[in-house]
């Protein structure tokens, strides 16, 4: 599924070097974002989607890991989340057995967003998803 990119409206991005802590630093980034747009209430539940996408990108990639946030101005109710790192090759979704230790990321981004898929870049891919915004968060508060 290829994802629409809007660059209008609100967003905020961040790029991480794919180092130990990175995934840390990018839920903190994250969070303290969502604050600023008093939409603390996605904030648990974004920052472990970005976490585990976060991971992906640091356990299979090398170099820059991306992370932006989006309030796309012709979506009114919708956090767009991309992770972006240099690796070509899309993730695949697989079913991990009760026993494995990993393979769980990209389901519970599938079971917990509203959609979500990839999309080539110049250079490597971006993971992304939506997250439905509550209706009592949709106020202002919007400055990136």
């Amino acid at each position: 599924m290829i994802g629409v990119i809007d660059t209008e409206g609100h967003y905020a991005e961040w790029t991480f070097p794919a180092e130990p802590g990175v995934v840390r630093t990018a839920r903190s980034a994250v969070r303290g974002q969502l604050r600023g747009w008093d939409l603390d209430s996605l904030g648990d539940l974004t920052a472990l989607l970005v976490s585990e996408l976060v991971t992906n990108a640091l356990r299979h990639a090398t170099g820059p890991i991306g992370v932006r946030l989006v309030r796309p101005a012709r979506l009114e109710g919708v956090l767009l989340v991309e992770v972006s790192d240099p690796l070509p090759d899309p993730p695949r979704e697989r079913v991990a057995r009760p026993d494995d230790e990993s393979g769980r990321g990209l389901q519970l981004v599938a079971s917990s967003s509203r959609r979500w898929g990839t999309r080539p870049g110049n250079t490597g891919k971006t993971v992304w998803f939506e997250l439905a915004v509550p209706d009592r968060d949709r106020g202002p508060g919007l400055e990136a």
